[in-house]
């Protein structure tokens, strides 16, 4: 039985999250990087692993919130999106944000597959005729995006594998 256009569009958006079809995914990325160097800020670039992987992190958030709660506040830009200190601070961890990276991607995955999920509907407290389709495609372009920065980065401190 063929698949509606509809289920098609919905597999390939899920796909695209997860990452990995012509390039490397964020557990690639971040798979066995030395603690000792996530604060590491190689010659030249203005941020650590540290700083990218939290700003994955706080932006995917920030896309998820927007896309389902009304009550959503935007964060200033571009301060409320980057941790300023190279290293994780007290309370902070490496493998914790990457777990709620991760948990914030099923979040987007199920919006996609759930029934409910109109991709094509406007987000009424949007201000510029913003839909889930438009977030989950920004979340992951935008998760792709730093993933690959986070891999050269890791190049440029000679921990990649090649």
């Amino acid at each position: 039985m063929a698949k509606t256009d509809d289920a098609t569009l919905r597999e390939q958006l899920v796909a695209l999250l997860k990452g990995g079809q012509a390039h490397a995914t964020l557990v690639d990325a971040v798979a066995q990087f030395p603690a000792d160097r996530i604060s590491e800020r190689p010659q030249d670039l203005p941020y650590s692993a540290w700083q990218l992987v939290e700003h994955i992190r706080i932006t995917l958030h920030d896309l998820l919130e927007f896309a389902t709660n009304s009550d959503y506040v935007e964060l200033e830009w571009p301060s409320g999106y980057w941790s300023k200190n190279a290293a994780p601070g007290k309370g902070e961890s490496w493998d914790a944000t990457v777990k709620a990276i991760q948990a914030d991607t099923k979040s987007f995955e199920a919006l996609v597959h759930s029934p409910d999920g109109n991709l094509y509907a406007t987000i009424p407290w949007g201000k510029n005729g913003e839909t889930l389709l438009r977030e989950v495609l920004l979340a992951a372009d935008h998760t792709s995006y730093h993933v690959g920065e986070l891999i050269l980065l890791r190049r440029m401190l000679g921990i990649w594998k090649s």
